[in-house]
């Protein structure tokens, strides 16, 4: 991002190219901030005099370059229109009044600077002054609590933007958060608080945002379950208490794996949940969290389904949290089974694995013990890299002529039993495959069972 270092503010910026521009209105908001810093914008607002008209007419120019590109009212009783073409928003919003009365009602001064059609820019709240001394400031504390997101959108852009808060902007998010998590406020739909968490957990300064939030009182209000973790101190491998350890955690996920995808960036953060319900302490004087690794996919998914992430986001989110504490395996044979067993999670699993094993600092962590981690690691991985599965020994239709047996649970079992002792090399031929399974039939008592 290109700072707005010794500079004199500008009387213009360039406009954007990837939209048409209205016939009257002004560009406002996040779009002329993303200009001033350098940065594409990714979501267009437009201020205008007749919103339906110029949303329709953005749509009819657009569609020349993506044929599915539609205008629609996204809310028709404030007059409030959208244009999606590819990646591209465009909103389309009423100028009812004086153009400064439109940008104090906006949140922070950083987006209320508005340009003309010629990229002239007008500020009267002194937004470029501000993003140039990096501070985020509110225009008002009655801005913020016209929308109940607002106060978490402030997070989202303190941390992503790296602007400090200003302090009364600080003091009144607390305040409004304070009020939303004892119910006094109401909270904003579900999903525009899972598209604000997507958006900071996507970002490089995501355990930041996070920090701050729980510093402000938000995660009470949008993350309780794991608001809950904190000040539970864990001992052992560990230096934070739960909170921080997962907050840790997920900022050395970013760090280590920049690609990591949403699934498993939640699945970092939500990875002990589980423990605040389910410390005790054990008869040998240490801490334990015994079954914290399936609690925590329930609660997982629960605040997940809350938050209204997709079906198939939640599943392998709860997938990942249930298993992140399986033992690495030791030797060839073990590592070969763990691939075969994991298959649907890898590599995420190990990379939510190595995260969480690099935020333990404890007293129980030692060099010794992260080299065998590694040495585990590195041979899960070899066997990852190596070349795709062949084709099964056997198929559904060989065990059932194999065995004598109809469809049903049983063929599912047996073809599991091929598959996992192909993978760990104890069998390598059809032939050994069919022995295999006779042997285990016959221990099974599959063959007595089809003559009673």
């Amino acid at each position: 991002m290109r700072w707005l270092r010794r500079f004199s503010p500008p009387e213009r910026i360039a406009m954007p190219q990837s939209t048409p521009r209205p016939s009257s209105g002004y560009l406002v908001g996040g779009a002329v901030r993303d200009a001033l810093l350098g940065t594409p914008a990714r979501d267009v607002d437009w201020v205008v005099p007749r919103p339906e008209e110029e949303a329709r007419r953005a749509a009819e120019a657009l569609t020349a370059e993506d044929s599915r590109a539609t205008a629609f009212a996204l809310d028709a009783r404030r007059g409030h229109w959208r244009v999606v073409a590819g990646g591209l928003t465009c909103d389309y919003t009423p100028l009812a009044g004086p153009l400064e009365e439109e940008l104090r009602r906006r949140d922070f001064t950083v987006n209320a600077v508005a340009a003309d059609l010629d990229g002239h820019l007008i500020d009267p709240l002194g937004g470029i002054a501000d993003l140039r001394a990096r501070r985020l400031r509110m225009t008002s504390e009655t801005s913020l609590t016209d929308d109940a997101l607002r106060p978490l959108r402030g997070v989202r852009l303190s941390a992503t933007l790296a602007l400090e808060l200003e302090p009364a902007t600080r003091d009144a998010i607390r305040r409004l958060a304070r009020q939303q998590a004892d119910g006094e406020r109401p909270l904003p739909a579900w999903e525009r608080i899972r598209d604000e968490l997507d958006l900071l957990l996507l970002d490089a300064s995501a355990a930041r945002g996070l920090l701050l939030a729980d510093e402000l009182g938000l995660l009470d209000a949008v993350l309780p379950e794991l608001a809950m973790c904190r000040g539970v101190e864990q001992g052992g491998f560990h230096h934070l208490d739960v909170l921080r350890h997962s907050l840790e955690a997920l900022h050395q996920l970013v760090q280590g794996f920049p690609d990591a995808d949403p699934a498993l960036r939640w699945a970092t953060l939500l990875h002990d949940i589980g423990k605040p319900a389910t410390k005790a302490r054990g008869e040998d004087d240490r801490t334990h969290f015994y079954g914290h690794a399936r609690l925590g996919q329930r609660l997982a998914q629960s605040a997940l389904a809350r938050l209204r992430e997709p079906q198939a986001r939640i599943r392998r989110v709860g997938l990942l949290v249930r298993y992140h504490m399986l033992p690495l395996p030791k030797g060839e044979r073990a590592a070969r089974r763990f691939v075969h067993r994991r298959a649907e999670l890898l590599p995420d699993l190990l990379e939510l694995m190595i995260a969480d094993r690099e935020a333990a600092r404890g007293p129980l962590a030692s060099e010794a013990n992260r080299q065998a981690y590694r040495l585990a690691l590195a041979q899960v991985l070899a066997i990852l890299s190596e070349a795709p599965e062949r084709p099964p020994l056997l198929d559904g239709e060989a065990v059932m002529r194999l065995l004598a047996i109809g469809p049903g649970p049983r063929v599912g079992e047996a073809l599991r039993l091929v598959r996992e002792a192909e993978a760990v090399g104890d069998v390598a031929t059809p032939e050994e495959a069919a022995e295999l399974l006779r042997r285990y039939a016959a221990a099974q008592g599959w063959q007595r069972e089809r003559h009673e």
